[in-house]
């Protein structure tokens, strides 16, 4: 999709580092004021990184009627988002010798069936979404067995949250370690966010936690829900907070000192694998668009009570996390990058 490039930022090119400020805060309230609820339902928090500093704007309500304001220690449900990371321990596992992308899931999976469809499915196509695996079912395993492909695996691209459900339980087999805990272990810990977990929150991160709304302004479900889409362990809900998500942001980006495994997994799930079409390629659970406009490393998360937004220009060390909204996180992006292209 071709996108327009707004010009406001224009005067950050000249400016003094005050005034650069107060132009981004002014380009980023411009998208994110017209996102925002008007009748205060919900809120946008915003957490950019750039010219190696990251900055945090807060808009709306984290629950209006205790009258609660988004900040950037609210935790917010990250929805897909959650994918980036678990593609990250298969890039890590990747890069240590320990799996591989083309290892087919059954030999993890023991329940499944060898002689079905689903015993061709490999860990990188469900990463990838080639697998062409879809189950609206929660029987879980006995659809899985009952499966049959539309199409070979890895002949289309076609979104799939089975898959990841499918490579979550292919980790935990791998290393006899819950999901959870592998994310905690590998990923939350070295990186130092306390506040991002996949487990049931305790009550001190219920109250951090915003409230959904449908978008008719209808408060949904419980602050700190854990819904899963699949009746099955380890498929709830991930929460962090913006402040958390700068920090994988900024590690993403290469800008902070983390061990050499996990900077390595990080680059190698960014890079593009699939071809999409023209202008978007699929990488380990990111998605890549090039063509006139710069690359942007993404990945979108949404639910019909939260919505979650990474990208990255990463050659240009440029990023933005965005909770409570999707699209605006991009236009976002791509001004600030226009500006600083004219800068240098």
């Amino acid at each position: 999709m071709r996108l327009v490039i707004g010009a406001s930022i224009m005067a950050i090119i000249a400016a003094p580092a005050a005034g650069a400020d107060a132009q981004i805060e002014s380009t980023v309230a411009r998208h994110v004021g017209a996102i925002v609820p008007p009748d205060g339902a919900g809120g946008v928090a915003v957490a950019l990184r750039f010219e190696g500093r990251t900055r945090f704007f807060n808009y709306g309500w984290a629950d209006r009627a205790d009258k609660r304001l988004i900040a950037s220690d609210t935790l917010f449900n990250l929805a897909s988002l959650r994918k980036v990371f678990e593609a990250t321990l298969l890039a890590e596992a990747v890069r240590n010798g320990e799996l591989r992308l083309d290892e087919p899931v059954a030999k993890y999976v023991t329940e499944l069936a060898q002689d079905r469809d689903i015993a061709r499915l490999t860990l990188g196509q469900l990463a990838t979404h080639t697998s062409g695996l879809l189950l609206p079912q929660p029987e879980f395993i006995r659809t899985l067995n009952a499966w049959k492909a539309q199409k070979p695996p890895g002949a289309q691209h076609l979104y799939t949250h089975a898959g990841y459900v499918l490579l979550q339980l292919a980790l935990e087999r791998r290393y006899g370690t819950r999901i959870e805990e592998l994310i905690e272990q590998r990923l939350l810990r070295p990186l130092g966010m306390a506040s991002t977990m996949v487990r049931s929150l305790s009550p001190e991160h219920k109250r951090r936690a915003v409230q959904g709304y449908a978008e008719d302004g209808t408060p949904l479900r419980e602050p700190g829900s854990q819904e899963s889409y699949y009746h099955w362990q380890g498929t709830g809900q991930m929460y962090s907070s913006p402040r958390d998500m700068a920090v994988f942001l900024a590690a993403n980006l290469g800008e902070l000192p983390v061990e050499q495994p996990l900077r390595e997994a990080m680059r190698l799930a960014q890079q593009g694998i699939v071809t999409i079409d023209p202008g978007n390629r699929q990488a380990l659970a990111w998605e890549i668009s090039f063509g006139d406009a710069p690359t942007i490393i993404e990945k979108y998360g949404g639910l019909n009570n939260a919505s979650a937004y990474i990208g990255m220009m990463a050659h240009r060390k440029l990023g933005i996390v965005l909770l409570g909204n999707n699209e605006v996180g991009r236009r976002i992006m791509l001004d600030l990058a226009t500006a600083r292209r004219r800068r240098t």
